[in-house]
């Protein structure tokens, strides 16, 4: 059973996208995290949900406190088993989208966070993997 420092949201319908949102808010707030980076947090979620919802249909957001090299983190790892991303590295581009969206979703997310990270294979799926350093 997760711990109130670890949390798992399905992601399946615009409700989801809301509660994982909140979700990783109220951990960043827990741990320390300022209120902006809180918002940071929440709005990186808020945009990697939405790309499961428009390019998979449905996947997960794990939402925990880490510890790494005696530092403190919220890391989020956002998986599908959706398409997958044939270009990383092009997805990564603003204005780039195979989908409804701008194109801003990935690499915006990336901005709003200290670490991230895409791993995709076509016909299997896409992880995402965030983390936002908290004091």
């Amino acid at each position: 059973m997760p711990s109130a420092d670890s949390l798992r949201v399905s992601i399946a319908a615009d409700l989801d996208i809301v509660t994982a949102r909140r979700e990783g808010r109220d951990l960043a707030v827990r741990m320390g995290c300022s209120p902006t980076d809180s918002t940071l947090i929440a709005t990186a979620i808020s945009e990697i949900a939405r790309n499961i919802m428009n390019h998979a249909g449905r996947g997960e957001i794990a939402i925990s406190a880490k510890s790494i090299d005696g530092r403190h983190a919220i890391e989020v790892v956002a998986t599908d088993e959706g398409p997958g991303i044939p270009d990383i590295e092009r997805a990564m581009q603003d204005g780039f989208s195979t989908g409804p969206g701008l194109g801003l979703g990935l690499p915006g997310a990336g901005r709003l966070m200290d670490h991230f990270e895409v791993r995709s294979e076509v016909g299997v799926g896409t992880t995402v993997v965030m983390r936002k350093w908290c004091p």
